[in-house]
């Protein structure tokens, strides 16, 4: 089984393509244009990171933001599967401070990234879309998501990886996705033993394409928001989290008609983290 700085390097590469802030309901706000380069170094013992981003949008402008990093280790904060998709957040919440949650899906000359934001207070207040593409590629972007394309049975396998024990437990997966009605959605995933209902409803008065959630903690009536998103992109988290209460967020990628990528963090009584699942699943 490949080491987290193995599956890192599964990353490596000029990857160009843009951040988008999207608000609490769904609304896409200012974007931009990004050019992210992983290298690796030293006979693969470092990476060197560099992330320029055009506020103008403009990928050939001269960048407003130009970032350098090198990587010899991985914090407990991320957490690198296999096929090198990452989940990356705080590893504890605290009273009156900002949490938040990274997804990474990678697929080929793809990645399709999500930031989920929550404010002091413990709301959910915003999430940023980061799609990418391997520079000179000439790799798509997907289409945006919708209820139908989620419909139906999919099977696959999960891999957790605890916050207390590195090695990843493989399970199978198995999710139904129905429409009780041709607006709402009902979202059961079974991780082996375990099994998680999600109900989501489209909100008549919503300022932007979202739907409220049930089921997203240890209270299956805990209330959360779904955002469907372009570039084939879900987003799940409750509408308040604190650091007495226990809860998941997620974030998924269809990154195809028929092949489903799902990111779950989930979080302790506490505030602690617990673990974080890759669920890669096929439509049946």
């Amino acid at each position: 089984m490949a080491s987290q700085w193995q599956n890192f390097q599964r990353n490596l590469g000029a990857w160009r393509g843009s951040f988008t802030n999207v608000d609490a309901h769904g609304r896409e706000l200012e974007s931009s244009a990004s050019l992210l380069t992983l290298s690796s170094a030293d006979e693969g013992r470092a990476v060197h990171f560099r992330l320029r981003r055009s506020a103008s949008g403009d990928p050939v402008a001269a960048p407003s933001q130009d970032t350098v990093q090198e990587y010899r280790t991985l914090g407990k904060q991320v957490v690198f599967f296999d096929n090198g998709s990452f989940s990356k957040g705080s590893l504890q919440i605290a009273p009156s401070t900002r949490f938040g949650a990274e997804y990474g899906f990678i697929s080929g000359d793809r990645r399709h990234r999500q930031v989920q934001l929550f404010a002091e207070d413990g709301s959910f207040s915003s999430l940023v879309l980061i799609r990418e593409f391997r520079d000179g590629s000439g790799a798509a972007e997907c289409p945006p998501l919708s209820l139908e394309q989620l419909g139906g049975r999919w099977q696959g396998q999960a891999a957790t990886i605890e916050a207390d024990w590195p090695e990843p437990t493989l399970v199978d997966a198995t999710i139904a996705v129905d429409q009780p009605d041709a607006a709402s959605l009902r979202l059961e995933t079974r991780l082996g033993p375990e099994a998680t209902v999600v109900v989501a409803r489209p909100v008549a008065d919503a300022a932007g394409p979202w739907y409220s959630a049930d089921g997203l903690g240890a209270d299956a009536g805990q209330a959360g928001r779904l955002l469907l998103l372009p570039d084939g992109g879900l987003s799940l988290a409750p509408l308040q989290i604190s650091h007495r209460q226990g809860f998941r967020v997620e974030a998924g990628w269809l990154e195809s008609p028929h092949r489903w990528q799902r990111l779950i963090r989930r979080y302790g009584p506490r505030g602690e983290w617990l673990s974080a699942t890759l669920v890669t699943a096929q439509r049946v």
